[in-house]
């Protein structure tokens, strides 16, 4: 018994080096919201456009969804690294109108078999004045549990589809690859902050 406990452990330990491990190469250099994690007010503003402007980019459409929006929260470096357990974190920006309205961390995490590390940008639209109230007025929100999210989606046309234009939320997924289709946020804790 004592055998087992000591090799599962020593292998815990090292999916756990591994997983800093690989949380750190992907965290090396200034790849401006393509990978490394803002230290400063400033830097995450500038992530966070530079993040929107790869939206708009990658999905016609999308520039006039925000535009419409009530409100758009920005998270352009949301770092993960996992090795059995995964964790995943980054700060994000509120804004509405144009106007940065707060600062906000996200985290997650999951358990299965996975290895690897990866950086991230997701952007959360809030589509609709409730959405959007329920988000500011809270002290933590969760996707699944204070909200659901519906997945951002192209359609026949390749630009937004109708579906995710019309959910109070809609959120999209960009890797240094562009527009992960389908990925689901699912479980992400969010946060205010002060910056």
């Amino acid at each position: 018994m004592q055998k087992s406990f000591s090799l599962r452990s020593s292998i815990l330990a090292a999916g756990v080096v591994a997983s800093l491990a690989m949380v750190g190469c992907t965290t090396t250099g200034n790849t401006q919201g393509k990978g490394s994690a803002p230290d400063s007010r400033a830097e995450l503003e500038s992530q966070s456009t530079a993040a929107l402007t790869r939206l708009y980019s990658a999905m016609p459409g999308t520039r006039e969804l925000v535009a419409k929006a009530k409100g758009v929260l920005i998270c352009p470096a949301v770092i993960g690294g996992s090795f059995v357990i995964g964790a995943e974190h980054g700060k994000c920006v509120l804004r509405s109108n144009g106007t940065s309205r707060g600062y906000y961390s996200t985290t997650a995490a999951s358990v299965g078999w996975q290895a690897g590390g990866q950086s991230k940008a997701v952007i959360y639209v809030f589509n609709t004045q409730d959405a959007y109230n329920k988000f500011v007025n809270s002290d933590g929100w969760s996707v699944g549990a204070d909200a659901t999210v519906a997945v951002g989606k192209a359609g026949a046309n390749g630009s937004v589809d109708t579906a995710t234009a019309n959910a109070p939320i809609s959120s999209y997924v960009l890797t240094n690859t562009g527009l992960e289709a389908g990925v689901s946020v699912q479980g992400a804790k969010i946060s205010k902050i002060k910056m």
